[in-house]
């Protein structure tokens, strides 16, 4: 049986779909402004938040841990991350933004006006709205 995506979602999924495109374009040329590729600019973003397992940014960043080790790397030798030994688990490696790293990261958020712009010009209750259904939509309790 063949199943027939109904027009409103078929045009729903494309606009997701092109918001999120415009978001990765505007990211990667955000992180290339800080000498950075876009992994390792999702990376950093992700460090800023707090120590972090190499494992679990693999898991967030749905990549091989391997890949996440050069990135860190990448990072270390620019003097953006540091890695750390888990104090729960000495086995664990923890990968951890430096000061210098969670102020680029800081930077680089507050420079990317694509996602801000058009939501400023929504409503509060607009934008409770669409977190609401956007959270629904990815199974997150709003």
């Amino acid at each position: 049986m063949t199943s027939r995506i109904d027009p409103l979602t078929l045009e729903v999924v494309e606009l997701i779909g092109t918001i999120v495109a415009r978001y990765h374009e505007e990211y990667e040329e955000a992180a290339a402004k800080h000498s950075l590729t876009g992994a390792q600019a999702r990376v950093l973003g992700l460090l800023s938040g707090g120590p972090t397992p190499m494992r679990r940014l693999a898991q967030q960043l749905k990549c091989e841990p391997s890949n996440v080790t050069g990135i860190v790397d990448r990072l270390e030798s620019r003097g953006f991350a540091e890695r750390r030994l888990d104090p729960a688990d000495r086995r664990v490696k923890l990968a951890a933004a430096t000061e210098a790293g969670r102020e680029t990261a800081e930077r680089l958020r507050g420079s990317l006006d694509f996602a801000r712009e058009p939501l400023a010009e929504l409503s509060d209750e607009e934008r409770t709205v669409l977190r609401d259904l956007l959270k629904r939509m990815l199974g997150v309790a709003p």
